[in-house]
């Protein structure tokens, strides 16, 4: 808490208004919120699983086709499709049955990232320039009171001049 005599003395430094500083604090906070978002989703992805076990969740498996984005058609016939847009097809080594996994493209994390940078970017920049109005603001209020008392001390001892403006 500040206990200077003006308010202005209270001001945030300067040197915390660098575009350096101000990107390292956007980069840590985005990283903090993305670990504390990245641990919602997993979360909500493990709370799905259906009643009936699919067989890559009971034996071991192998990727017959790789991650790819769902087509017309496919988002309608597989199931798997609906939670992320995206499937693997594999092969259950015991079962040697054949069917579609949900998986996470790298793409698609790349732009949700980028997306998510974007806008915590962009609130850093206005909530900064927001505290930099009103801090100015709040300058100029303790300057305007100063000046005022102090008029007013000389216009009650009779030496006071009226300010040009």
């Amino acid at each position: 808490m500040c206990t200077r005599a003006m308010e202005s003395d209270c001001r945030i430094p300067m040197a915390c208004l660098r575009p350096r500083i101000l990107a390292l604090h956007a980069l840590f906070w985005g990283l903090v919120s993305l670990r504390v978002f990245g641990a919602a989703l997993l979360s909500d992805e493990k709370a799905t699983v259906a009643v009936t076990a699919p067989c890559w969740q009971l034996e071991e498996f192998v990727v017959a086709k790789e991650c790819s984005a769902c087509e017309g058609l496919q988002s309608k016939t597989i199931p798997a499709c609906s939670q992320t847009g995206f499937v693997e097809k594999i092969n259950c080594t015991k079962s040697n049955r054949d069917e579609y996994k949900s998986c996470r493209s790298t793409k698609m994390e790349e732009h949700l990232f980028w997306k998510f940078e974007g806008v915590m970017l962009a609130l850093t920049v206005v909530f900064a320039i927001m505290v930099v109005a009103r801090q100015r603001s709040l300058d100029r209020q303790a300057s305007d009171k100063y000046f005022l008392s102090s008029y007013y001390r000389r216009v009650s001892v009779g030496r006071a001049k009226l300010p040009v403006m």
